[in-house]
């Protein structure tokens, strides 16, 4: 008799209570919180760091919203020469264009060129590795003047669109320190003519000279 009440009153929980898979518990703003505690993490493992484990305290964002992680439909750009792109030490950097990105957002069409690396075509292991600098309407105020940063990567890459996230869009180094980096300059195409208001916002410490 015991056994036969255990097993009905098990199944009752199942039908009040049924089990939700644990992939469908971790919400997207968990994922971008998680992202974040990783990302403030790497600047304690990297040797050129301008950050310690006391300047992380510091990292501000926005917080997550799901409006930002959009679709972008990718137009390649075919045979491409490198150029020079400009940094905040004066040193030059050579990308090439790899593409443009097409896409809507608060309610404007909008568009991004994206850059490969001459350097990172070299290394095998990043010669799939893309770079998205941008500026828009937020720099300055409430973040970093000289633009922010999105990485993706060609594998990311399906049926020529891509997912882009700025609520996973990062400040450069010199955003930290005055000194000491060549951090790439937005080119004038990849200025948007909007607030991105996602991703991570002005330091709050002063910056290191």
């Amino acid at each position: 008799m015991r056994i036969f009440t255990s097993r009905i009153l098990l199944l009752w929980c199942i039908w009040c209570f049924p089990i939700i898979p644990a992939t469908a518990q971790t919400s997207y703003t968990d994922s971008i919180h998680t992202h974040r505690t990783k990302y403030k993490q790497e600047f304690l493992t990297d040797a050129h760091s301008p950050l310690t484990v006391e300047d992380t305290a510091f990292l501000r964002f926005y917080p997550p919203q799901k409006k930002y992680r959009i679709v972008a439909q990718l137009q390649l750009s075919m045979d491409t020469l490198p150029f020079q792109m400009q940094t905040h030490s004066g040193k030059i950097k050579m990308y090439r264009t790899y593409g443009v990105l097409h896409f809507r957002l608060n309610k404007k069409q909008c568009t991004l060129e994206v850059y490969q690396s001459m350097d990172l075509l070299k290394k095998e292991s990043l010669k799939d590795y893309l770079f998205i600098p941008f500026n828009d309407l937020t720099n300055y105020q409430e973040t970093y003047g000289g633009g922010r940063y999105l990485d993706v990567s060609i594998n990311d890459i399906v049926n020529n669109t891509i997912v882009l996230d700025f609520n996973k869009c990062y400040n450069p180094y010199c955003a930290y320190a005055a000194d000491g980096y060549s951090c790439p300059i937005p080119p004038i195409a990849n200025r948007m003519n909007i607030k991105v208001t996602a991703g991570e916002k002005l330091f709050g410490k002063q910056v290191k000279e």
